[in-house]
């Protein structure tokens, strides 16, 4: 199938705020100069919280971790998880038709989503609540033939019963997941014949529904509400990382981050945190002849250079001339701290201002010809 993005596109994209502390918590995850790492759970974000995957919102996650609109595009396109034109209100579903699931009637199931949904795949359904698609082996062999609807898999499913199913959706009702002959998980539908010690005691359902019941969210977008955000990791030095949405909204569950601040790591403080700061040299405007291109910094993305350019640093001979004091100054007005000296970019600022070029920089330029 052609993986392009829909040719009907909104004007704009932005994360709620609830997904944008999640967000921005995710990034924490990856070293600093690799926030790039985030971009599949950054998507799948924007994805859950549009209901599929807009140009807008893969250029807004681009820009959010410093990438190229064009490297987020291609990494969307690579994986069908990825859905990049509207999907069904209620939920987008996907039948399982590779070998085993189609021995066992995924046929079926496909001929049930052209009757009652759309004649084709990717088409949304009269009353727009349902789209559908056949994809490639999601791994539940055993309880074939199986579809994945929101985040769950109903399996052993028949014609009859599937059809159902989509009618309890239609009506706003939420079908248990998991099999849909009675069996518990994968074992024969007649019971255990082996290792029958553990038939007893068990929860109603397998674990995978339990949880899914639990929750109640098996088709329900992911907003941001779930689950507290838990990044212990941000208090091991004893401080919060800054002051983001991000380290506000975590701020609850990082309570018993005392502990860490004992380590090591604690102790041996970085030196810049007792610089006393000093401004630096700031111009309102590029010189003439316009900026230089501070993405040939490494670690400096677009939105980083925007940053830098809207705190007044347009040249490397402006970097390259900063001091610790200066160094501490910028710093502290950055997302993402201690970068600075960690990439290297006075150096790198003293080479480039003098007409060098870096390592960096050419394969930053070499990548460019390919964007």
């Amino acid at each position: 199938m052609l993986r392009r993005p829909y040719h009907d596109q909104p004007d704009s994209f932005e994360f709620t705020p609830a997904n944008t502390a999640w967000a921005e918590a995710q990034i924490t995850k990856y070293p600093e100069g690799r926030q790039a790492s985030a971009i599949i759970p950054l998507l799948w974000r924007a994805q859950e919280q549009e209901g599929w995957l807009t140009r807008p919102a893969i250029e807004y996650v681009a820009d959010m971790l410093g990438m190229a609109h064009m490297r987020a595009l291609e990494v969307a396109s690579f994986y069908f998880m990825f859905q990049l034109q509207p999907v069904g209100s209620v939920a987008n579903i996907q039948i399982c038709g590779t070998t085993t699931c189609m021995i066992c009637g995924a046929g079926e199931l496909i001929a049930v989503c052209r009757e009652k949904i759309a004649p084709k795949p990717h088409m949304l359904s009269e009353d727009g609540k349902f789209s559908w698609e056949e994809v490639e082996c999601l791994g539940a062999c055993a309880n074939a033939p199986m579809a994945q609807i929101g985040k769950d898999y109903y399996e052993d499913l028949t014609g009859e019963r599937f059809a159902e199913i989509l009618d309890e959706l239609a009506a706003g009702k939420v079908p248990v997941p998991g099999p849909q002959n009675g069996r518990y998980s994968s074992e024969p539908v007649t019971g255990l014949v082996a290792l029958t010690e553990f038939e007893s005691g068990r929860t109603q359902y397998n674990a995978s529904v339990d949880r899914a019941v639990e929750l109640g969210d098996t088709i329900k977008r992911i907003d941001g509400t779930e689950v507290p955000i838990l990044t212990p990791w941000l208090g091991k030095a004893g401080k919060a990382p800054s002051e983001t949405p991000a380290a506000k909204a975590t701020a609850k569950v990082e309570a018993p981050a005392a502990k860490p601040a004992k380590t090591p790591v604690a102790k041996a403080a970085p030196a810049a945190e007792t610089v006393e700061e000093a401004a630096p040299e700031v111009l309102t405007a590029a010189r003439e002849g316009g900026a230089d291109d501070l993405k040939m910094l490494k670690g400096v993305g677009p939105k980083l250079e925007q940053t830098l350019n809207e705190l007044g640093f347009y040249h490397f001979d402006q970097i390259a001339a900063w001091g610790p004091a200066e160094v501490a100054w910028v710093d502290n007005r950055l997302t993402f701290k201690g970068r600075i000296e960690r990439d290297g970019w006075i150096e790198q600022a003293k080479q480039l201002a003098a007409g060098e070029e870096t390592e960096f920089a050419q394969r930053a330029k070499k990548d460019k010809l390919y964007d």
